[in-house]
């Protein structure tokens, strides 16, 4: 278990994020946290110093094509097979407390 890490500490990032961890959670994700940065302390002594950084492993090529309109489908066609519909578009319900 690394000794960068207490239960304290841990106890005290669950409260924060509002999690209520038993004694048993608390030893177990002391002991997990630990060991993580146990690992990264492995990969932060590792000589990099001739590895070239990068921050994308793979190459990425931008595929770009002309605009060209197309017909498309008919708005009223569209909308009269909607649920609902309102001023030319579809009308959803609120998501967030809005009763209007």
């Amino acid at each position: 278990m690394s000794d960068r890490l207490t239960n304290d500490a841990v106890v005290k990032v669950a409260r924060l994020a509002r999690l209520d961890l038993t004694p048993d959670e608390i030893e177990r994700a002391t002991e997990k946290l630990g060991d993580m940065l146990d690992h990264f302390a492995d990969i932060d002594a590792l000589d990099l110093s001739a590895i070239e950084p990068m921050n994308q492993p793979l190459p990425i090529v931008n595929v770009m094509r002309d605009d060209v309109v197309e017909p498309c489908l008919d708005r009223d066609e569209v909308l009269a097979a909607a649920p609902q519909a309102e001023d030319g578009r579809f009308r959803v319900p609120p998501i967030i407390g809005f009763a209007g």
